[in-house]
């Protein structure tokens, strides 16, 4: 982890103008194309969550601003940073699961899918207090929706970015899916966000890339 120095930094001017906002939290949805990634992951075994978690932390990883967090007065920038997701019971009631990011793909979906299956058993709400190298998600697999809004904090600021992705469908012979991305302004702009959406259509195009026997 690195801290930010403000002063010299790129995004001084933007920082300063966004911080200042109420809301100062953007969102976009997005179909993303999930055919040959659904097909993939199928005929391995390996269950869609896992999946979809691994794709959207890896590409987060990849890109800097998205690495970013708010504190206090000001700006770091997190080496590694993991997801957290929500998981539902069988009984309905909503938890919360933290998970260990690894650019490995069989040791993250194999964790993951262990993880997610003990929170499910015993779901809790508690997080980890004051950790902020996270990315917290949530799936919403009953409905396409074509927008989505998080519950959050706005003071002090909750700069985390989140991403929300619901239920397939098809269109035009293609298996999509809605993925909807929130991030601070403060700490990226849309053109941090389109490179996000490119990066996770990138990986989900092409599982070759980390999938070993793709």
């Amino acid at each position: 982890m690195r801290h930010i120095d403000i002063e010299s930094w790129e995004r001084r001017e933007q920082y300063s103008l966004y911080r200042q906002f109420d809301q100062p939290h953007f969102n976009m949805c997005v179909n993303v194309d999930v055919t040959t990634f659904y097909a993939e992951l199928k005929k391995q075994g390996v269950t869609f969550t896992s999946g979809v978690l691994y794709v959207l932390a890896r590409a987060a990883n990849d890109i800097p601003s998205f690495r970013c967090r708010i504190r206090g007065d000001g700006v770091v920038e997190h080496d590694v940073v993991h997801p957290a997701t929500s998981v539902l019971s069988d009984d309905e009631f909503l938890g919360f699961c933290s998970l260990r990011y690894t650019t490995d793909f069989d040791s993250f979906a194999a964790a993951a899918t262990e993880t997610l299956a003990l929170a499910k058993q015993r779901p809790s709400l508690k997080g980890e207090p004051g950790r902020d190298d996270v990315l917290y998600t949530t799936s919403i697999p009953w409905v396409s929706f074509t927008s989505f809004a998080h519950p959050m904090h706005f003071h002090p600021a909750d700069s985390v970015p989140r991403m929300a992705w619901g239920k397939r469908f098809q269109e035009s012979g293609r298996l999509k899916m809605p993925l909807s991305v929130q991030g601070h302004h403060a700490l990226m702009d849309g053109v941090h966000m389109g490179r996000y959406y490119e990066k996770v259509q990138w990986y989900l195009t092409e599982p070759r890339l980390y999938l070993a026997s793709s």
